[in-house]
C-alpha cells in the first residue's frame, strides 16, 4: 500500500468516518442523522450503498500495491430498517485474482445487522 491517503469524497462528505483499513480489512463508522432518512422514515438504502461501498473500496485497497480498486458488481441485501444513530460497518476481502477482488461487508447498528452486501472490484493497474 501507499503512503498516498485517498481524497476525501462522496461518503466523507456524507459524514462517513474510516476507523482502520489495513491487510485487507476496513472499519467505517457514521452517525446516521434525520437528513440521511427517506420518506418511510429510515435510513436511505442509497447511504447503506455507500457506506459498504466505502469500506469494502477501503479493505481491496489496503491489500494491494499500486492496484486501483474500481466496483464492477455490488449487491447489498438489506436485512432491517436503519434509524438515526450510530452505524458500523466492516469489510473484509474474501478472495483476491489478478484482476478481481472480491470483498464482504457487514452493516450493524445497536449490536443488530442492518445489511450484508458483497462486491467485487476491478484492480485498474497504474
Amino acid at each position: 500500500m501507499t503512503d498516498e491517503q485517498p481524497r476525501p469524497g462522496f461518503a466523507e462528505r456524507l459524514g462517513a468516518r474510516s476507523e482502520q483499513a489495513g491487510e485487507g480489512r476496513a472499519r467505517v463508522r457514521f452517525e446516521a442523522t434525520e437528513e440521511h432518512l427517506n420518506p418511510a422514515g429510515t435510513l436511505h438504502g442509497g447511504v447503506l450503498a455507500t457506506l459498504v461501498d466505502t469500506a469494502m473500496g477501503q479493505a481491496v485497497r489496503s491489500a494491494t500495491d499500486d492496484d486501483v480498486p474500481a466496483t464492477s458488481q455490488l449487491t447489498v441485501t438489506y436485512l432491517r430498517p436503519g434509524k438515526p444513530g450510530a452505524v458500523e460497518v466492516t469489510a473484509s476481502v474474501r478472495t483476491r485474482g489478478e484482476h478481481l477482488t472480491v470483498c464482504e461487508a457487514e452493516v450493524e447498528q445497536d449490536g443488530r445487522a442492518l445489511a450484508h452486501a458483497v462486491a467485487t472490484f476491478a484492480l485498474l493497474h497504474r
